[in-house]
């Protein structure tokens, strides 16, 4: 995000003076979506850098949800720059100012290229809400050289000022749409929801498909970040032999058909609500069997450690 980064910074300077100097508001409200495109560009790199830490005694899962919390940082600052945004264009309204149409289309029309290369350097990479997040600003600033363009137009055309200030409330409305859209999918992932494009019943009738499993109870599917998920469950089998098939059989089918991660799955015996023999636990592409904490079962096989690489048991 280097690039996008120093780019938006570097042209908000420029079309903040320019804004000044020809007295358009679309001109310097879109060099405050640029101001706070730069900002969100920072924090969401480093929301990724601190992402990819590797996980700690104190943070079991890593730092996963730290680009969540600054796609809600991104989203909180956007809702402040469409606020100022419309105070300052409803006082324009009440008392409008005058502004040179002409040097406003060519400022604006530069700030479209940049935006226009910005937005599709952050399409092309990943879609996490952090980026998507730093991607809606960027967005939304394009949006706004392109009113800027028509306004500088309607003014050197027609001389009518009050088009400057309502095409600024008109795309703040646009921009306030999506960063609500955005702010909701991040409060449901910080209040561990079920992930948006999973339906927990579908999962549930895909891990009892087998004959060998007779249910699933106590079934919990969250988002660590927007691009991992992990669940747990109870799997209550016909005959507790079957477990180390069953556990790889469904390790391999909700990472290959609902691309869940991190997986925790505890075997049972009879009805749903026996007591657990065994925790076995599946992360990613390894899964370890803790068979000498299962209570009361204290023979040979309880103690056997395996590890399961990929979908093959070792």
């Amino acid at each position: 995000m280097l690039l996008p980064l120093l780019l938006i910074a570097g042209f908000a300077v420029v079309e903040a003076i320019g804004g000044w100097w020809t007295g358009s508001l679309a001109l310097l409200s879109d060099a405050g979506h640029m101001v706070s495109d730069a900002f969100a560009l920072g924090l969401a790199w480093l929301g990724s850098w601190i992402a990819r830490k590797p996980a700690t005694r104190k943070h079991n899962f890593g730092l996963v949800r730290a680009e969540v919390i600054v796609a809600l940082v991104n989203a909180l600052l956007m809702l402040a720059v469409i606020v100022g945004i419309v105070y300052e264009a409803v006082q324009r309204i009440a008392d409008p100012q005058p502004v040179q149409g002409a040097e406003v289309m060519l400022i604006a029309f530069i700030g479209m290229l940049v935006n226009i290369l910005v937005a599709w350097i952050l399409h092309s990479g990943h879609s996490s809400l952090n980026s998507r997040a730093a991607l809606l600003h960027v967005l939304g600033d394009l949006l706004g050289s392109v009113v800027a363009i028509v306004a500088g137009a309607v003014i050197y055309f027609t001389g009518w000022m009050p088009i400057d200030p309502i095409l600024s409330i008109f795309i703040s409305v646009l921009i306030l749409v999506s960063t609500l859209r955005l702010l909701g999918e991040v409060l449901h992932v910080l209040m561990e929801g079920v992930p948006l494009h999973l339906d927990a019943q579908a999962v549930e009738h895909a891990m009892t498909v087998s004959d060998k499993v007779r249910g699933v109870h106590h079934l919990h599917i969250w988002s660590l970040s927007s691009e991992k998920t992990a669940l747990s469950a109870h799997v209550v089998l016909e005959n507790m032999h079957d477990w180390h098939e069953v556990l790889n059989n469904l390790s391999h089918m909700l990472h290959e058909r609902f691309n869940i991660e991190h997986v925790t799955l505890q075997p049972e015996i009879g009805t749903a609500h026996s007591d657990a023999n065994c925790w076995l636990t599946s992360n990613n592409e390894h899964v370890h069997d803790h068979s000498h904490e299962c209570d009361g079962h204290h023979d040979d096989h309880d103690h056997e450690h395996t590890h399961a690489h990929g979908h093959q048991a070792h």
